[in-house]
């Protein structure tokens, strides 16, 4: 291989997770929308953000789908992740409607 293949399909590559970095995106948003509707029943049930049995499904649920090459450990650390971040919206979005 030539350094100018090489960097023709490094430049393939990148785009391609450029793209695959796109639809992350849009699914993670998704499911942000989606936590914004359980964040409202939360909310107008009284009950908590914080759900560690739901964590825990979710842990299972995506360590027990994964097919690699990520491991175990590296999923669990990004759903980890994820969760704070839909968490953080969650409570975010409770406040914002308090102040109104």
């Amino acid at each position: 291989m030539t350094p100018e293949e090489a960097i023709r399909l490094l430049d393939q590559h990148r785009e391609a997770i450029d793209a695959i970095d796109l639809a992350i995106l849009d699914r993670l948003n998704e499911r942000a929308r989606v936590v914004e509707k359980i964040g409202a029943i939360k909310k107008e049930m009284r009950f908590p953000i914080y759900e560690p049995k739901r964590e825990d499904a979710v842990f299972r649920n995506v360590i027990g789908g994964n097919r690699g090459p990520l491991s175990e450990a590296a999923v669990r650390r990004l759903f980890e992740r994820i969760i704070d971040e839909m968490r953080t919206l969650q409570r975010e979005r409770m406040e914002k409607e308090n102040q109104q």
